[in-house]
């Protein structure tokens, strides 16, 4: 019998996004600057005229590779590079991180709700008080012109504790990095921060009110707000 000389079906190849496109351009730049761990990347208005984009297409690129740890984007400061990886290190990262989306998404629906109602029913007045103080951290963060993201994590890691369930704390600590990567990509989108901030309050009054239904039902829909994450998919 001859060998099946069949060829192989060929497949589309797919046009990299615009912030692709611009995370391999502004990899090229650091690399050229010779920029290292602890420097400044020029200021956003000043790239996104050398690259002639606007500077919400330009916050894509920045946030995709805040996301991936590359730079660290600081208010008042501007983005400090973090390490100086190869294109092709991050694109493969940003690949990985948009296969596993839904996934965050799930874990966070299964986990996060459960969380919210045994904390409605077994917080203490101690809980209350740090989920308040979260609250706090993140309305003064949004306010000084920072996306709030610090106070979004001690606001969950507050209703986590709330819930006095350890075996969960603890799954919760084991996806808590992978939690990050959409925290950034949410509150980095214009009016998040004020949407989270508001739908952790409703969370914070039915947990308040120890009612058990209306904290489920509101975590799930704030699960479901934050997890748009529209930026690099």
């Amino acid at each position: 019998m001859g060998r099946d000389t069949t060829p192989e079906p060929l497949t589309r190849v797919s046009k990299p996004r615009l912030y692709e496109q611009l995370v391999a351009q502004l990899l090229a730049y650091i690399e050229s600057a010779r920029l290292g761990p602890g420097d400044l990347l020029p200021a956003e208005r000043d790239l996104a005229e050398r690259l002639g984009v606007s500077r919400a297409t330009l916050a894509q690129a920045l946030v995709a590779l805040e996301v991936l740890g590359v730079i660290d984007v600081q208010h008042g400061t501007g983005a400090v590079l973090v390490y100086r990886p190869s294109i092709a290190t991050v694109i493969k990262g940003l690949q990985e991180h948009r296969n596993r989306l839904p996934e965050i998404v799930e874990a966070r629906s299964t986990l996060e709700v459960k969380l919210a109602e045994l904390a409605a029913e077994r917080r203490t007045d101690d809980d209350l008080a740090a989920i308040d103080d979260a609250l706090r951290v993140m309305q003064e963060e949004i306010v000084g012109g920072d996306r709030g993201a610090h106070g979004d994590e001690l606001f969950h890691q507050a209703v986590t504790a709330a819930a006095h369930s350890p075996v969960l704390g603890q799954l919760m600590t084991f996806i808590a990095e992978m939690i990050l990567e959409t925290r950034l990509e949410s509150l980095a989108q214009p009016g998040r921060p004020e949407q989270s901030l508001a739908s952790h309050r409703i969370i914070t009054e039915a947990i308040r009110a120890q009612d058990a239904t209306a904290a489920t039902a509101a975590m799930l829909a704030h699960i479901e707000l934050v997890s748009d994450v529209a930026l690099l998919k």
